[in-house]
């Protein structure tokens, strides 16, 4: 499950994007599914209103298996927006691919490569 909230408190704001990313990674490398709970939407099914910062998280969460809504008085406008941006979002997938550059796991250093010269 990646919760924005709590990774930012373990890791800062700087490096949020980032870590959801490589979870992204890790747990597709290891076919464990994602939960993408990060509030998404939750000001649109509570209170009816959007904001800005909810629409990107809802953009995102197309990126994992499942996606987690909060109740409220206006969750089936969230779903119906949620399903609006995802079905967008699924246009611009197929148009890219996101590079996936070497993972840094914590304290791992990979062994040195030798170079042997073949003759």
């Amino acid at each position: 499950m990646i919760a924005r909230g709590d990774l930012a408190v373990e890791i800062g704001g700087e490096r949020l994007a980032e870590i959801q990313e490589e979870i992204l990674w890790l747990c597709e490398a290891a076919h464990v599914p994602v939960v993408w709970a990060t509030q998404v939407l939750e000001s649109l099914a509570r209170k009816g209103i959007v904001s800005r910062p909810e629409l990107t998280d809802a953009a995102m969460s197309g990126r994992a298996d499942c996606v987690m809504l909060n109740k409220g008085p206006y969750i089936l406008q969230a779903v119906h927006t949620l399903d609006n941006i995802l079905r967008r979002m699924q246009e611009h997938q197929r148009k890219k691919t996101a590079r996936l550059r070497g993972l840094r796991l914590a304290g791992y250093e990979p062994p040195a490569t030798e170079n042997r010269a073949t003759g």
